[in-house]
C-alpha cells in the first residue's frame, strides 16, 4: 500500500517527527563541527612548521558518545530522545544532577516545526525533500556561525551545488536565475566587503557570508537576493543595537551576520511568493 504523501494529516507530522531526530544530530553537529576544525587547522600548522603531529583520540560526529559535560558520564541511548528524555529528566543529568541547556531541545523543537512546515508548504513534491535540505542546513548554519563566528565551507559549499543540482529541473527557481543567484550572492557580499575595507582598514564580514548567500541564491534564484539581504541587514541592525543599547554587547565586538541570513532565507523560501505579491520588487523566483 503505498505511503499518503499527499496528505498533509500524514506527511506533516511525518516530517516534523523525522526534523525531531535530525534536529538531535544537529545538536552534534554544532558542537563538534568548528571543534574538528579547529583541530584539523591545527594538524595542518603543525605539519606545515615541519613538527611531528601526536595521535589524538577520535574526535568526529560519530565518536566519541555523547557525554555531560559536566561529569563526562556517558549518554544513554534512552537518555538522548529528542524532547522526551529533555522533559522526563527536567533538565538534569541523570547522572551528576546538573542541569542541561536549554539550547538542546530548542534545536530539536525548531527544528521539528519548520521541518513540518515545510511539508505543510510543499505537500507531496520533491520541493519538500529539497526543502527540509535547506531548513537543516540553515538551522545549523545559524547556530555555528552565532556560536563562533564560522560559516564551515563543508556545510556552505555542498548547500550551494545542492541547490544549482536540485534547480536542473526547476524545483525552486528556473536554472539561469540560480546560476545567477549564486553569482549576485557571492559578489554583492564580496563587494561590500572590499569597500567597507578600503574605508576603513577593517573586515567587515566573513567570507563565509559571501559562499552562504550565494548558496540561498542558487536555491531561489537571484530575484529573492533583494529581500534576503533587506531583511538580514535590517534584523542585524536592529538586533545589535538593542544589545549593544542594553550592555549585552560591545560595540567593537563583531555581530556574526549567518544567523541573520539564514533566518532572511528561510522567510524567502517560505514566504517569498505573498511578499512579492505585496511587494513586487521582492519577486523569489522565476
Amino acid at each position: 500500500m503505498p505511503l499518503p504523501l499527499n496528505d498533509p494529516f500524514f506527511l506533516v507530522p511525518l516530517a516534523a517527527l523525522l526534523g525531531l531526530f535530525v534536529g538531535s544530530f544537529l545538536n552534534v553537529l554544532i558542537h563538534r563541527l568548528p571543534l574538528m576544525m579547529e583541530r584539523a587547522w591545527a594538524r595542518e600548522a603543525a605539519e606545515a612548521r615541519g613538527e611531528a603531529v601526536a595521535e589524538e583520540e577520535r574526535f568526529d560526529l560519530a565518536r566519541p558518545r555523547s557525554r555531560c559535560p559536566h561529569c563526562g558520564h556517558g549518554i544513554s541511548a534512552f537518555d538522548n530522545v529528542p524532547l522526551v528524555s529533555y522533559l522526563l529528566l527536567r533538565g538534569r543529568c541523570r547522572h551528576c544532577g546538573a542541569a542541561i541547556g536549554c539550547r538542546y531541545p530548542l534545536v530539536e523543537a525548531l527544528t521539528a516545526l519548520l521541518s513540518g512546515y515545510a511539508a505543510y508548504c510543499f505537500g507531496g513534491t520533491l520541493a519538500t525533500l529539497g526543502a527540509l535540505v535547506f531548513v537543516w542546513t540553515m538551522v545549523a548554519l545559524a547556530f555555528i556561525d552565532f556560536d563562533t563566528q564560522l560559516l564551515p565551507d563543508d556545510l556552505t559549499l555542498p548547500l550551494l551545488w545542492f541547490g544549482l543540482a536540485l534547480n536542473l529541473g526547476g524545483v525552486f527557481a528556473p536554472l539561469a536565475s540560480a546560476v545567477v543567484g549564486a553569482m549576485a550572492g557571492y559578489l554583492s557580499l564580496w563587494a561590500v566587503y572590499w569597500l567597507f575595507k578600503l574605508l576603513t582598514g577593517k573586515e567587515g564580514m566573513g567570507y563565509g557570508d559571501f559562499k552562504l548567500l550565494a548558496a540561498i541564491g542558487a536555491w531561489l534564484g537571484w530575484q529573492a537576493l533583494p529581500l534576503v539581504v533587506v531583511v538580514a541587514s535590517v534584523a542585524g541592525a536592529v538586533v545589535g543595537c538593542a544589545l549593544i543599547a542594553l550592555g549585552r554587547h560591545r560595540r567593537e565586538a563583531p555581530i556574526p551576520f549567518g544567523p541573520y541570513l539564514a533566518v532572511a532565507g528561510l522567510i524567502a523560501l517560505f514566504k517569498g511568493e505573498s511578499i512579492a505579491a505585496l511587494l513586487p520588487f521582492f519577486a523569489p523566483g522565476a
